[in-house]
């Protein structure tokens, strides 16, 4: 007995894609995100899942409400895929965090570090291998999607790849993206990764012939 469990990425939110905005309250969908929403949720129609589970942060929420609609089911709330916490590092961009040698730690040694005044990376293992058990109890022979967020999904496919977290760079995830494991008691594969395929049909303005 086994669960198909699809990990999927919120869709584009709508602050700058340097900010690493954990998290951060307020943080929507963009428009862009919207569209991607609703072509995430066309890959799941009615029937097609038996549970469906989000972060609580907004953004997720968000994604996942396309879902509900496609589903018909109801969101249920996981404290336990929500965002990783980055403590002072919260609303940072990018280039602000460059010169902090415990940014550059964060990257160069996941399996160690640690936010600051926030969560460690082995805290966050802990918390997704718990999160992977409490979904595969009830759900054996089911089929459970979780709306979370990018460093969630690669701690899941990590964790039942056996690969250290210092791996997580080997791993692209997108936003409104599909990840797709497979899990039963002591065990587990993966059947597919960062799937985008329903974001093809998105054709740029730039691209498009004129009327």
């Amino acid at each position: 007995m086994a669960l198909t469990l699809h990990l999927l990425r919120h869709a584009l939110h709508g602050h700058p894609p340097d900010m690493l905005c954990g998290r951060m309250a307020g943080v929507g969908l963009a428009s862009e995100g919207t569209w991607q929403a609703a072509q995430l949720a066309s890959r799941f129609p009615s029937g097609s899942l038996d549970a469906l589970h989000t972060s609580p942060m907004q953004r997720c929420r968000e994604t996942a409400a396309a879902l509900e609609a496609a589903c018909d089911l109801t969101a249920i709330v996981d404290p336990a895929a929500v965002e990783v916490d980055f403590g002072g590092w919260t609303g940072s961009r990018f280039t602000e965090l460059e010169g902090d040698p415990r940014w550059r730690s964060w990257n160069l040694d996941r399996d160690h570090a640690a936010a600051p005044d926030g969560e460690t990376m082995e805290c966050v293992h802990a918390r997704v291998v718990t999160l992977l058990d409490e979904l595969l109890a009830p759900h054996r022979q089911s089929r459970v999607a979780v709306v979370t967020h990018a460093e969630i999904v690669r701690t899941a496919v990590l964790h039942v790849l056996g690969l250290p977290l210092q791996a997580y760079d080997r791993l692209e995830i997108s936003p409104a993206s599909i990840t797709t494991l497979c899990l039963w008691l002591g065990g587990g594969r993966l059947l597919g990764l960062n799937d985008v395929s329903h974001l093809a049909a998105r054709v740029p303005a730039k691209e498009v012939e004129p009327a």
